[in-house]
């Protein structure tokens, strides 16, 4: 990317699928299936096939998989049927779709039924394996949650159990052991920085990476402790940073519901002008029945309000009404090689219209590459 000018604060910066995972691969063309049989086997994974998406369907009856890549357009039962009758059974499966004539529509209904990515044919192997490794990382947190759900439910009457009793004492070093480093958000038209997300992390080896860590404080039930515990350090840098910069800072959706986030005393408020809460799209914010009282109350704090996540295959845009944001981020999986992709130019074109319609602030998140900026910059986005 182009270099960037202007305030930069002492923000440290910040720092996949396993081999063996079982993979589905479902394509009527037998020569595409097998080339992404090959490509995966030869990255290590225990690969299985189904030519239609009845074989698959039957097939996922009697095997588990973790990750199905299934083509759109097949007989008997297309990609987005198979992706419908695998929600009805399993919420968590990622499943990857691949399409070689892609349209708004089917890009619409795939998000709607929650695929974790949309992949146009064709495509390079290595575009295919980010997309696995990406997927399969969501079926590793999605696990944890499981085992930690049933960790939660074998708790002793007749005394503690010895694995939760472990989790709160590596909990209590993660915690310890808190820090956090800075993502710059940078405006292309500008060159500067325009403001930097806080991301958490912990130096404790036995929670490694976020998803850890929070899989952990709800397991535990201690989310609003963490969540405390990151906004208490979130704005540290800002007491020695240019007073145009913006920090950005994720909320878990019980976040909201933490009586302290709203308190004046609160050390995150003293910053709360200069301040985006950031919201999940991902986040269930369905069961807080006052949100729309809880937001303006965030607002009244200073506070703006940011979606996260949008385009990731998700609940789409129900957030919008519900949080009337001030800015959306744009999922990377979404500008992850745009340049080459019409479908994902058409659905980036599509928020940013709707977007600048209604003057919110559009971020395009994970932007690596030049041509990826350039794509992005053509379609009118301008924070990456």
């Amino acid at each position: 990317m182009a270099q960037v000018s202007g305030p930069a604060p002492a923000f440290p910066t910040s720092s996949p699928g396993a081999p063996g995972a079982r993979i589905l691969v479902v394509d009527d063309e037998p020569e595409m299936r097998q080339l992404m049989m090959r490509m995966l086997q030869g990255a290590g994974y225990d690969v299985r096939s189904a030519a239609d998406g009845e074989a698959a369907l039957h097939l996922l009856d009697t095997d588990s998989v973790d990750l199905v890549v299934t083509d759109l357009a097949m007989p008997r039962a297309d990609g987005l049927t198979v992706l419908r009758r695998i929600r009805e059974r399993n919420e968590e499966l990622p499943v990857l779709i691949v399409a070689g004539a892609p349209t708004t529509d089917s890009a619409i209904r795939a998000v709607r039924l929650r695929a974790t990515e949309y992949l146009t044919k064709p495509f390079d192997p290595e575009t295919l394996l980010d997309a696995v490794r990406r997927a399969l990382q969501m079926t590793r947190l999605a696990e944890l949650r499981r085992t930690a759900r049933e960790l939660g439910n074998t708790r002793s009457l007749t005394g503690p159990n010895p694995v939760i009793s472990s989790l709160e004492e590596r909990f209590g070093r993660a915690l310890d052991a808190l820090y956090m480093v800075y993502q710059p958000i940078v405006s292309y038209s500008k060159r500067n920085a325009f403001g930097y997300e806080a991301l958490v992390r912990s130096s404790e080896p036995s929670m490694p990476h976020p998803g850890a860590l929070f899989e952990a404080a709800e397991t535990l039930k201690r989310t609003a402790v963490l969540g405390q515990r990151i906004r208490a350090k979130a704005g540290d840098p800002l007491e020695h940073a240019d007073e145009t910069i913006t920090l950005f800072v994720n909320l878990h959706s019980r976040d909201l519901l933490d009586d302290m986030l709203y308190e004046s005393y609160s050390p995150l408020t003293k910053w709360a002008p200069r301040t985006v809460l950031e919201i999940t799209e991902r986040a269930a914010i369905d069961g807080i029945y006052d949100i729309a009282e809880r937001i303006a109350r965030l607002r009244g704090l200073g506070y703006r309000i940011a979606i996260d996540d949008i385009g990731a295959g998700y609940s789409g845009l129900n957030s919008f009404v519900a949080l009337r944001p001030d800015f959306v981020k744009l999922d990377m999986s979404l500008g992850r090689g745009i340049d080459r992709d019409v479908l994902k130019q058409g659905l980036v074109r599509m928020f940013v219209e709707l977007c600048g319609g209604l003057g919110i602030g559009v971020v395009a998140e994970g932007v690596e590459t030049a041509a990826e900026r350039d794509a992005l910059d053509a379609l009118g986005c301008d924070l990456f």
